[in-house]
């Protein structure tokens, strides 16, 4: 009887202790370079504050922000501030979205295709531009500032502009609307590609190293374009996203963000 006892004793013990120590899920989509690899740099890190990452990793744009919505996932880490505002501008009020982390700057840039300069632009030439309506103005007004295409006048961060708006194409370019996460791949077919910075460090390309015409640091695109960790609003104060924001505020992420070719937008706390 008095081991049986015992034996009562250690597993109420042991599922205690288990109890205790258990840690709460902390689920997050992101795309995969450079969001996946900061939370999978945190994951430990995470781990000792109480938290245990459940990272689900896609490659496109379109999940993440109806998935946080809907609860499927506690967070998302894959889009910019404008990117956002658009979401929030067409969801409804139960669908809102707020932003809680801003880590980095990650330029948009112009690469080469089937042509390697841009002193080999000629008539009729086609460019790849992503085709959501945030990036694809993001795009248009890079090849504005590259002296390619001339935009509206008045034309912004803010505008929503496509091809149809260009009133000015000396080469007569033709610009082809792509998903983003398309273009990368398409650059045989085209004599350029504007790509976004995540999806060009994928296949190895560094904005400010491969770009041949890239969006400045000091430019309004760095200031508007941060990218940034994304909750629903009634966890913006949560007790799990101070965790995540004091594991990525830190010295390794701001490493591992530079080491990617983009800039980081916080000061790292050791």
């Amino acid at each position: 009887m008095k081991k049986i006892v015992a034996l009562v004793l250690a597993l109420a013990l042991s599922l205690s202790l288990t109890s205790a120590f258990a840690l709460e899920p902390l689920s997050i989509i992101a795309t995969e370079n450079p969001h996946a690899e900061v939370l999978q740099l945190v994951e430990d890190d995470l781990k000792e504050l109480g938290y245990e990452l459940q990272l689900t990793v896609v490659s496109d744009y379109v999940v993440e922000n109806p998935a946080t919505a809907a609860g499927d996932v506690m967070a998302n880490f894959f889009q910019h501030i404008p990117y956002l505002a658009s979401y929030n501008a067409d969801a409804s009020e139960a669908d809102q979205l707020v932003a809680v982390i801003y880590t980095h700057f990650e330029p948009m840039a112009l690469y080469a295709g089937t042509k390697t300069s841009l002193d080999e632009i000629a008539e009729g030439d086609t460019i790849a531009v992503p085709n959501d309506p945030v990036n694809e103005n993001r795009a248009l007004l890079l090849l504005q500032n590259a002296g390619l295409i001339k935009l509206p006048e008045g034309t912004t961060l803010e505008s929503t502009c496509t091809p149809i708006d260009i009133v000015e194409n000396p080469y007569n370019l033709e610009i082809v609307e792509l998903n983003a996460e398309l273009i990368p791949g398409s650059r045989a077919d085209v004599a350029y590609a504007v790509i976004n910075g995540n999806n060009a460090t994928l296949v190895d390309l560094i904005p400010n190293v491969d770009g041949l015409y890239v969006e400045a640091a000091d430019s309004e695109a760095a200031q508007a374009y941060v990218n940034i960790v994304v909750v629903k609003p009634e966890n913006a104060e949560a007790d799990w996203v101070k965790a995540l924001e004091k594991v990525i505020y830190t010295q390794k992420v701001y490493d591992l963000i530079v080491n990617a070719g983009f800039a980081p937008t916080f000061t790292p706390a050791e």
